[in-house]
Order: structure tokens, then C-alpha cells, then sequence
């Protein structure tokens, strides 16, 4: 009987760093000081090296990087923010938990990231942001929002929650507009061990707000100076963050490599395979396919033990939840037919080359 093959395995990645992380989690216990320490310091400063970015802010989560980042943006009631609906739900939830609207564009068919072309009908007197998601581990085509950003005036947040090492012309995700929001949830390519997030930003002005946002509105402790968030980064989690920063670029490259295998073993079937634009450098934080008979594949390979996901499988303006912005379908057909046909398979840098192949050969199996 064949090993079962996880969408993402954890353990495997944890293993030759348990040393390491223990060891830095026992200095941690043993000073008992647990937020916004020594850690927490030292990783915003290497994570916006790393992200080629003037500051980075270590938050709790992604949503709270968002959120914060809309806050710090002066986003408020009665604003709109244009994004996208195929991402995960923070993306608007943060939005509307700002007291602004979503404003969703559909997507680019082939790299499921914004189309910019429909980026200016959209716009309105009350528009405040662009908010475009690098999605699956791709840039969106930037160059175009954020000319479109400069001509009217408003802010741009790249979430960038699944993106951590992607380029667009050699430009580092997170670090080409107003803000930058990442997600350190335990799946991501920089994954914590419980939450994580960071904002990053290339002025000094902004990110003393995020700064101040994420710790309750304050500078010095019980002084507040405005409306903030209890959205503070732990030292536990930027100790793990901190060790794992070290091997990004090699699992990033490891990714891709996997990629690269996948795509060549699927070649030849009825399923679309992953398309990477000519201006990105994409870090695979998932490898999705595209087929109609996307339903009966999962099924088909969850019995033979190969773990899938869909991401995403409802829309968010199809959400119950966005209900008081969107009713029904039809309102965006890229999106609508992308989120009926997507199948994530199996991607961390641990894949072997058999663990592919097989994957690919049960795919083919099923499909012919």
C-alpha cells in the first residue's frame, strides 16, 4: 500500500530545525518575555531586507495585516476598496471590518490574479485603495495599478499573504507600493507555528501609524493616541519565523523545481496546468490545475491517498457574507468559472520526485 501523500506536510520541514527552535523558544520561556521582544525586533528588520522594503511590522495575522494596513491608509466608512473575489476571505474581511466596501474586478483567466484593464471602471468618487492579491504565489501585473493608483490618487496594499519571496521585474513582493501584507499562517512558504503576520511599507510616516495601530494606538505603554488593535507579533512565533527566514529562498527554489516536474509529467491531458507571466518570479505556494471534471479527480485521488484542496471554492462576492454588496451570480465570469475548476495537488519543497510522478500517473489514470 502506498504512503498517503499530504497537500502540505508540516512534520517533515519541522524535523531538522527542531533543535534550533527548541533551543530558541527555552531562551524565550526563560525570560518570559513573550511580545514585541528581541525576536520580534530582529525579524522586522530582516524580513524588510528580505522583502527589500524600508520597515516591516510584525503583526498577530494576515487579516490584522490587512486591516491595520486599510487603517493606517485612512480607510474608513463609506470608502470603497477595489479588489479581488477569488482569494480567501480575509482579503474583503478586512476591508469591511474597516467600514469600507469591496469593490471586486475579476481576474486575469491564466494567472487568476486582478485585471488591471477593469480596474478604472470600477473606480468612484469614494475610492480609496487597490488592494490586488499575489495569489498562489504569483504577482499580479503591477506596473498598470499602480500607474492607474498615481492618476487617481490612492493608495495601493499588494496583499501578498501568499507570496512570500515572489518578484515582478525583479521587484520584491510587498515592497512596490503604500503597504505590503503578509501571512505567516503554518501552510505558507514562511509559515509560523500558530499566527503571524507583517506589514511593510517604504515610509517612515506609515509605518510609525501601523506601529502604533497594532499596539492599542499607543507609544508608550497605557498612553493612547488613538484608535488602535491588539494585533502584536509574539516572540515565539518570530523566533520560528526568524530560523525559517534563513531557508526560504532554497524551499522557494525547491517549489519551483517541483513545479517544473508536475508540469512536465501532466503534459498531454485534458487539465490546464499552472501558467507563470513572463514578468513574475512565482514561488509555488500551491500548484493548481484547472479541469472540468475537477470534483470526481478529488474524490478520485483522495481515495488513492493524495491529499487536494480548492482554493478558493465559493467566490467571496457569492459569500453569505457579502450579501449586502452582491446578489447572485454572474457578475464576474472569470472568477465564477476558475472557482468550479480549480484543484490544488500536493506542493511543499519536501516533495520527491516519486511523490510527483505519482500523483501525475493516478491524474492520468483517472483522466483517461
Amino acid at each position: 500500500m502506498n504512503s498517503p501523500i499530504p497537500l502540505v506536510d508540516l512534520r517533515i520541514q519541522y524535523e531538522p530545525l527542531r533543535d534550533e527552535i527548541h533551543a530558541a523558544w527555552d531562551e524565550i520561556l526563560g525570560s518570559m518575555r513573550l511580545f514585541l521582544g528581541p525576536n520580534v525586533q530582529a525579524f522586522e528588520k530582516e524580513f524588510a531586507q528580505y522583502c527589500d522594503a524600508a520597515d516591516a511590522i510584525g503583526v498577530s495575522d494576515g487579516t490584522t495585516a490587512l486591516h491595520i494596513a486599510l487603517r493606517a491608509a485612512g480607510v474608513g466608512q463609506g470608502d470603497e476598496v477595489i479588489t479581488v473575489s477569488h482569494t480567501f476571505i480575509a482579503t474583503a474581511e478586512a476591508i469591511m471590518l474597516a467600514g469600507a466596501a469591496p469593490i471586486f474586478v475579476d481576474i486575469d483567466p491564466k494567472t487568476y490574479t486582478m485585471d488591471a484593464g477593469q480596474i478604472e471602471a470600477a473606480i468612484t468618487p469614494r475610492t480609496r485603495v487597490i488592494l490586488p492579491v499575489q495569489l498562489y504565489g504569483q504577482c499580479a501585473d503591477m506596473d498598470p495599478i499602480l500607474e492607474i493608483a498615481r492618476r487617481h490618487n490612492l493608495v495601493v496594499i499588494e496583499d501578498a499573504c501568499q507570496a512570500h519571496g515572489a518578484t515582478y521585474k525583479g521587484r520584491k513582493a510587498g515592497s512596490m507600493s503604500d503597504f505590503g501584507a503578509f501571512s505567516f499562517y503554518f501552510s505558507k512558504n514562511l509559515g509560523a507555528y500558530g499566527e503571524g503576520g507583517m506589514v511593510t511599507t517604504n515610509d517612515p510616516t506609515l509605518a510609525h501609524k501601523v506601529r502604533m495601530i497594532r499596539d492599542h494606538g499607543s507609544e508608550k505603554r497605557y498612553y493612547h493616541e488613538m484608535l488602535g488593535w491588539n494585533g502584536r507579533l509574539d516572540e515565539l512565533q518570530a523566533a520560528v519565523l526568524r530560523i525559517k527566514l534563513r531557508h526560504l529562498d532554497e524551499w522557494n527554489q525547491k517549489r519551483k523545481q517541483n513545479a517544473e516536474l508536475y508540469t512536465k509529467a501532466l503534459q498531454g491531458l485534458a487539465i490546464t496546468t499552472p501558467e507563470t507571466a513572463t514578468y513574475n518570479q512565482h514561488i509555488f505556494y500551491l500548484y493548481v490545475i484547472r479541469t472540468a471534471q475537477r470534483d470526481a479527480l478529488q474524490k478520485y485521488l483522495g481515495e488513492q491517498g493524495i491529499g487536494c484542496g480548492i482554493h478558493f471554492p465559493v467566490p467571496i462576492h457569492l459569500q453569505k457574507s457579502c450579501a449586502a454588496y452582491y446578489q447572485g451570480p454572474g457578475k464576474l465570469p472569470v472568477t465564477e468559472k476558475a472557482a468550479n475548476e480549480i484543484l490544488s495537488l500536493p506542493m511543499y519543497a519536501e516533495l520527491t520526485p516519486e511523490q510527483i510522478e505519482r500523483v501525475a500517473s493516478e491524474t492520468k489514470k483517472f483522466l483517461s
